[in-house]
């Protein structure tokens, strides 16, 4: 168990990665966010389908392997679409907020009527410092009192992120029991590219973002994408999905150090406290894990 936290933790602080390659995208090469979305996925796919040839590992092409690729994708392009559409309502903070806390808590509670799962009191009390603490992190010292019908519109989007985020999540600890992480990876990608390619058709000038932005694009796909993804869906093999939920935590405390450490920005006494508990939140896993039976 404890090997999968790790991997697991390992692609969070890669996800931890995206705000900060996403803003120079955005700020310096004007690059939108369903290009950004889209192209991702592209890229994340086409490393993966040749990474599972090149090891000689045969895709889930079964009608179940591939119902599962086709939800795994449909998730992933839901969020993008749900999450980057919430930030132009609500703004980044809320949506961050509110999609990052209510994710782990929706994983929690798909894992107990889907899977079965029970959490102990260790874990839910993780779970509990985890969310408090991500709460912390994100909003900080702001204080927000929307009431226009856009900002109830962008909350309702931002939580069906975290919905898409969590199904995604117990469909692949499900799908994972039959199929090895890489295959599936690689296909849930080209099946997301595929859903996202179509709103590409009403921005405008994708070939030129693409060609300001494909160094950093190719990034986003191979390594906050492609390589977290496989180390995440590895790791979700041994570990409960409610766990991973509290471990993939870990993405929010590094955007606000890289934050802090690239684009100046100071994290407040709320946000440090946010930051205690998380790493509070994570250690309690991790003891946990150190003491499980081998």
């Amino acid at each position: 168990m404890l090997r999968g936290i790790v991997l697991i933790a390992f692609a969070a602080v890669s996800w931890g990665t995206t705000g900060s390659v996403t803003t120079v995208l955005v700020a310096r090469d004007g690059v939108g966010p369903w290009m950004i979305g889209a192209m991702r996925m592209w890229f994340a796919a086409a490393l993966l389908l040749l990474a599972a040839r090149a090891m000689r590992m045969p895709l889930p092409l079964d009608r179940r392997g591939l119902g599962a690729a086709a939800a795994l994708g449909a998730c992933m392009a839901a969020f993008q679409v749900t999450y980057f559409t919430a930030v132009t309502m609500t703004g980044i903070t809320i949506t961050a907020l509110v999609a990052i806390c209510a994710a782990p808590l929706m994983i929690a509670g798909l894992a107990v009527l889907t899977l079965g799962e029970r959490p102990n009191a260790r874990v839910l009390t993780a779970l509990a410092l985890g969310v408090a603490g991500t709460a912390l992190l994100v909003i900080g010292p702001r204080v927000v009192a929307p009431a226009a019908p856009r900002f109830m519109a962008g909350t309702l989007l931002a939580l069906g992120a975290a919905l898409s985020y969590a199904v995604y999540v117990v469909v692949a600890k499900a799908a994972l029991a039959r199929t090895r992480p890489v295959p599936l990876a690689a296909l849930t990608f080209a099946a997301a590219a595929l859903f996202l390619t179509v709103p590409l058709w009403w921005i405008e000038h994708p070939a030129a973002q693409l060609a300001r932005g494909w160094p950093w694009l190719l990034y986003l796909g191979a390594v906050t994408t492609a390589a977290a993804y496989v180390l995440y869906t590895t790791g979700l093999r041994h570990v409960p999905a409610s766990v991973a939920g509290i471990v993939s935590l870990c993405e929010p405390l590094t955007a606000a150090l890289l934050g802090a450490a690239l684009f100046g920005e100071r994290l407040a006494p709320t946000g440090i406290a946010g930051a205690f508990l998380l790493f509070t939140a994570v250690g309690m896993i991790l003891r946990g894990a150190s003491r499980a039976p081998r």
